[in-house]
């Protein structure tokens, strides 16, 4: 199958190792592409609630096929967000084509474009840290009982309810209204030159156009793999919201769930997967990162 060529694609809040991730359907989508860079805008790992004790074949294999590109040679920029901070210890780490940073400053066709994950701005992040943890593993639950009521309403021949997405989307906009999230960051934006502003964390996806006193910026969010399983592409001199819900190439893609070998802990298979990633560490595009 041939894939579709993508020049820049940005993804964020994946939430890999919990119940609600969409591995398998983020897995069909990086297959039916071949992009020349990849962004991952935040919480790619959901380190806050990371188990040996869920970690399925799709989500692993979800890592081999980034780690794959980074062996290709595609540059791939690691933005780290709230729920996997850990990381941001690494700033300015390379690997190959990996390059891990905790906001990139890009210029495209001329354009200044900036990105990061978005969590600086939340007032909860800032102040209540364990109120944000509990409100996660929260979440987490709600996933859970919606697959549960979601099973026993298809059972009747009734659609499926997202009550995580509606409890998501009504406390997620209580803290973008009281933050004023998009304009606060837009505001920022067009202070320091920048035509575009790219986040994550809030889970939902949007491509708007933000007039401030120092001019206009084009706000983008690259939403989530969680409820909206959505992205952020640049092709043709484009930005565009990719949505797997209108993609019947993805996913027709099918995926052999392969079990992984027994004996093997999360921990040893990434450190497997890390031996296999024997490139060297070159330079890659037009990216000057803080």
């Amino acid at each position: 199958m041939a894939k579709r060529e993508v020049d820049i694609v940005v993804i964020s809040d994946v939430h890999l190792g919990t119940y609600g991730c969409h591995a398998k359907e983020l897995l069909q989508y990086l297959k039916s592409i071949s992009p020349k860079a990849v962004v991952l805008n935040g919480d790619i790992i959901d380190i806050w609630q990371f188990s040996k004790r869920y970690w399925p074949a799709t989500h692993m294999m979800v890592v081999k096929h980034l780690v794959g590109l980074i062996a290709k040679d595609v540059p791939v920029y690691y933005i780290p967000g709230n729920h996997d901070e850990l990381l941001r210890r690494f700033k300015d780490f390379h690997l190959g084509s990996l390059k891990i940073a905790n906001k990139l400053s890009l210029k495209i066709d001329g354009a200044n474009v900036w990105i990061f994950h978005g969590d600086v701005f939340d007032v909860v992040m800032q102040h209540s840290k364990w109120l944000a943890k509990l409100g996660a593993i929260g979440y987490d639950t709600l996933i859970l009982i919606n697959r549960f009521v979601n099973f026993i309403s298809l059972k009747m021949g009734r659609g499926k309810i997202s009550l995580s997405k509606k409890v998501k989307n009504s406390v997620k906009g209580a803290v973008k209204f009281i933050n004023k999230f998009e304009s606060t960051v837009c505001e920022i934006a067009a202070s320091n030159q920048y035509k575009y502003v790219i986040c994550g964390h809030i889970h939902q996806p949007e491509i708007n156009t933000v007039v401030t006193e120092k001019g206009s910026v084009i706000y983008m969010n690259s939403g989530d793999w969680i409820e909206n399983l959505t992205a952020l592409e640049y092709n043709e001199n484009k930005w565009s919201i990719y949505r797997y819900s209108e993609d019947p190439v993805a996913q027709a893609i099918e995926i052999k769930n392969k079990k992984k070998n027994k004996g093997e802990s999360p921990k040893e298979l990434m450190a497997s997967l890390l031996h296999e990633l024997n490139v060297k560490n070159p330079e890659h595009g037009p990216v000057e990162t803080d």
